[in-house]
């Protein structure tokens, strides 16, 4: 990614943020035990970035072509009601959430990582790849995380997007009581 060329990033207008979950929210392995089930890992300060960020009210939801049990549990988890899982058109549920949601796309951001996520990412006010993405996903960004998917990628968004708002301050005061 050629960081001259991307456009300054307004984090501070961000009301929505939308994950992909394999290569985002987890590194990309897909693992399976003996009996065919699917396992995931998440980094536990994805979790606490993603519940801050709601916390100050921002809406966080996710879109993925895959389906998962352990994803669902991590969204009960966290309190993530926007979840599609076995998405074949993103832009079809972008647009769902959209309406939903009341939020228009130019205050939305999305962070992905490979060419499932493109046409979202096209659509966006704010398209966020992480460190690892494909090329495709890199040069389409507007802005690139530091760290890699499933390595604190997204609580590195999480946190970005609370300094830009002026709100970090405050979330750092509940945790030094």
């Amino acid at each position: 990614m050629n960081k001259d060329s991307r456009r300054a990033v307004d984090f501070s207008s961000v009301r929505l943020l939308l994950l992909d979950v394999d290569g985002v929210l987890t590194p990309g392995d897909v693992i399976y035990n003996d009996n065919g089930i699917q396992i995931k890992t998440f980094h536990v300060r994805d979790g606490l970035g993603i519940r801050m960020l709601m916390d100050a009210g921002i809406r966080v939801g996710i879109i993925t072509g895959r389906k998962s049990m352990a994803l669902v549990h991590r969204c009960e988890n966290l309190g993530i009601d926007l979840l599609y899982q076995g998405v074949k058109d993103k832009t079809l549920v972008l647009k769902e959430i959209l309406e939903k949601t009341g939020v228009p796309a130019r205050e939305t951001a999305y962070i992905g990582d490979d060419l499932p996520d493109l046409a979202v990412m096209r659509r966006v006010g704010i398209p966020i790849a992480v460190a690892d993405s494909c090329e495709e996903i890199l040069d389409c960004a507007s802005h690139m995380t530091t760290r890699k998917g499933g390595q604190g990628a997204v609580r590195e968004i999480c946190e970005v997007i609370l300094k830009a708002k002026g709100s970090w301050l405050e979330v750092i005061k509940r945790f030094d009581a």
